[in-house]
């Protein structure tokens, strides 16, 4: 990776930290309010592993962001992995628009979502963004350059692979 790549990494990190740092606060309020971990921490650890890395490749702003989210979420796992070490426990995360709003174990959903990665990586991302991130359909067709519409259908068919994923475990 040469210093242009660098410099331009660093370019795209600096106009996406405020989407990341408002995501994070989403993610943290919503799905990990048991941590301590504040939405600026959560994004600068981002930052840092963005940073790290050796090869990073992206396409656009877009893809970058979704990046980032990706990041993102990995250190909220490895949060949430570290608490549950520290005190023995699994928290409990809740789907927004699930009705009866039962908790999910957030390392089952990991791997589930992992799992649902090698199958479809379109849904997988949609989830991440939906779920980890809290982002609105509107706002994933952006980042995904697709229609609404697909994104709804995609979340729906995604969110029922996933339930019945998590109802086998």
């Amino acid at each position: 990776m040469g210093v242009p790549m660098l410099a331009e990494r660093d370019q795209l990190l600096s106009e996406v930290y405020d989407e990341l740092r408002a995501a994070a606060s989403r993610m943290l309020h919503r799905d990990a309010p048991m941590l301590t971990l504040q939405p600026t921490e959560l994004v600068n650890e981002a930052a840092l592993r963005i940073i790290r890395l050796e090869q990073m490749s992206w396409n656009d702003r877009q893809h970058f962001f979704a990046t980032g989210a990706r990041i993102m979420r990995q250190a909220m796992m490895d949060a949430i992995k570290s608490r549950k070490r520290a005190k023995r426990q699994a928290p409990s995360i809740f789907f927004e628009d699930d009705p009866g709003n039962s908790g999910v174990d957030v390392e089952m959903l990991d791997a589930a979502l992992s799992k649902l990665e090698t199958i479809s990586p379109e849904l997988a991302r949609i989830v991440e963004m939906r779920f980890f991130v809290g982002l609105k359909p509107d706002e994933i067709a952006v980042v995904l350059e697709s229609s609404e519409s697909t994104i709804k259908r995609r979340w729906q068919t995604a969110r029922l692979w996933l339930a019945d994923e998590l109802a086998d475990n």
